[in-house]
Formats: C-alpha cells, structure tokens, sequence
C-alpha cells in the first residue's frame, strides 16, 4: 500500500538545485510542510521563492552537512518550527575530477565530509525525532557511481560506495521499526552537479573538461523526473531506488560483468564520441 505523505513534515538537504529543488516541488504537491537546507544560499531563496504559492510550511536553512554542531542545530530549528519529522533526505553533495595520484588529502577529505559524513550526520542527529512518528522514512542519495567506478572518480566514488554500505546496513537495523530506508542511486541526471565539480590541484584541467563533456552527454534524466522516481519509489516502500534508464543498465551490467563492465562502457563512450565527431563533419 502506498504511504499517504500529505501533513507530514520533509528534511532536504541540497534543496537550493537540481534533484534536491525536484523533490522539494513534488513533496510540496504531496501536502508536505518542508525544511529546506543548502550551503547555497542564494539557491535555497530561489527553490523557497519558486514553492511560494504552494500553500504549505516552508523553512530555509543554511547548513553545511559536514559541519556536525551545523546539523545538530539545523535539527532543533527543525523541531521547533515544524515540531517533527516523517521524511529525511539526505541528497546534499558535490563533484571532484582527479586521480588517486592527483588528489590531494585535504581535497579527497572535503569531499567525503559532504558526501559521506553529510549523510551520516543526518541520519543520526534526526533519528530521535523519526523515532516519534507512526511512520517515517529516511532517504540517502548514493549513485550509480555507487555502483560502479570510474577512472578520475575515487573520492566520489568511496563516498558513494560508503552511503551504498551505510544505508544497507541501517535498512538492516531498522527492519521491523516504524522506520523504512532507501538508497538511491541516480544515473545520468540533468544538474549542474558535474559543471560546478572541483578539479584537483594537480589535475589536468583538460582532461576534466572532458569528462564534464561526457557526462553532459549521457545526463538525459530531468531532475524534476528524478524526484518524480524517488517520491514514487519511496510511498511504495522500496529499499533501492534506480534514477534512470540508464542508471538500471549499468547496475545490470556490472552484475553480471562485476570487473569487466568497464570495458563495455568505455567501449560505448568511444563509439558515441566517434558518433559525433562524424555529425560534426557532416
């Protein structure tokens, strides 16, 4: 049976762009009441600005996820504007091109303390206020890059892998609670996630513009279409969620080529280029 949202209270973190604004949209449609958090603060006023004719509660929070005292305090502005909550999402991240060689410590540590410990420091300082309700949920964002792992994509790739074990674990240790848990990986999503990524010190600047190309080209899912899957995906009461066609090929193919789907993948991204390329003379 699908769980019935509307007059519950919604925590998005990375609300201020792309799949975190598309669920904030959909979560409103759905008669939720909202708090709203990003380090962009001028992107949070523009999602808030867009939900003001929905009739519901919204409040907008400045939050840097890596920051633990940050989200302790997010979380009681929460509790006493809103007084509860039944739905947690934890989908603020960002994007870093480098190799291992390339990337720094401190570079690879600023990731995975948005990525990773983001996500962990959500769960944790909100689950005392999901253990009040009936029925709550909590929701961490992963990746296909969750999934599988591409050259130049270690840090992002260890953060998703690591939300990936962390969120199966805590499905696992909430199973029969009042608490149901999703991961969700999303494939090729429409944001400006890659185009706003860091570049490590070290790395060539034109090797990353490269890749930012290649993911533009493959990134066909619209984030509203994102949120409209992860909504969909969690009133149903799913554990894993896959954002994309593409998202549910490649999860299939490294299944059934656990080490040697690299090769076919990038055996198709040559063939795309060499595509293009020849349209491009045309």
């Amino acid at each position: 049976m699908n769980w019935n949202l509307e007059g519950g209270v919604a925590v998005i973190t990375g609300a201020g762009s792309g799949i975190g604004r598309g669920l904030a949209k959909r979560l409103a449609s759905e008669k939720m009441s909202l708090a709203l958090a990003d380090n962009d603060a001028a992107g949070l006023d523009e999602t808030a600005q867009q939900l003001a004719g929905t009739g519901q509660k919204i409040s907008i929070h400045a939050v840097d996820v890596s920051d633990l005292k940050r989200v302790e305090q997010f979380a009681a502005e929460v509790a006493e504007k809103h007084g509860r909550v039944t739905l947690l999402i934890n989908n603020a991240g960002v994007a870093m091109h480098g190799t291992v060689e390339e990337l720094s410590f401190d570079e690879i540590a600023w990731l995975m303390g948005i990525n990773y410990w983001g996500v962990v420091y959500g769960v944790k300082i909100f689950l005392p206020l999901l253990r009040r309700e009936p029925r709550a949920h909590i929701v961490n964002v992963s990746s296909i890059y969750g999934m599988i792992s591409p050259s130049g994509q270690s840090a992002y790739c260890s953060a998703k892998f690591a939300v990936r074990g962390f969120t199966e674990v805590l499905m696992h240790e909430l199973e029969g609670s009042t608490i149901g848990v999703s991961c969700v990986h999303p494939g090729g999503i429409r944001t400006a996630v890659a185009r706003r990524a860091r570049i490590a010190a070290k790395a060539d600047p034109a090797y990353a513009a490269l890749t930012i190309r290649r993911f533009d080209r493959i990134a066909l899912t619209p984030p509203e279409a994102a949120a409209d899957i992860i909504v969909d995906g969690v009133k149903r009461g799913d554990s894993r969620i896959m954002v994309g066609k593409d998202a549910v090929r490649i999860d299939r193919l490294q299944r059934i080529f656990p080490i040697r789907y690299w090769n076919s993948l990038v055996k198709r991204g040559r063939k795309l280029e060499a595509e293009e390329a020849k349209n491009e003379r045309a």
